[in-house]
């Protein structure tokens, strides 16, 4: 297993793990999960946040298709396999 962890400006964290048969992310939004909206098309994982009126569109590059993504508490997990 390979593990990546990035913490941004506000301390929002990132953890990326690589096993042998999927990959997953896990995002700290911090949030509520009715904040969060998302979809998937094809590779591509577009993520739409509302933060107290401040809406925030991001688009991630997936590394296959059929990601399942979840979000529970503020946390983010997307789930690939390879």
């Amino acid at each position: 297993m390979n593990n990546t962890q990035i913490a941004n400006r506000d301390d929002r964290l990132l953890r990326r793990y690589e096993y042998e048969d999927h990959w997953v992310l896990a995002a700290d939004l911090a949030v509520d999960d009715d904040s969060v909206e998302y979809d998937t098309i094809g590779e591509t994982l577009i993520l739409v946040i509302d933060d107290d009126g401040r809406v925030n569109e991001t688009e991630l590059d997936l590394p296959g298709p059929d990601a399942e993504v979840t979000v529970h508490n503020g946390v983010l997990t997307v789930e690939v396999a390879k």
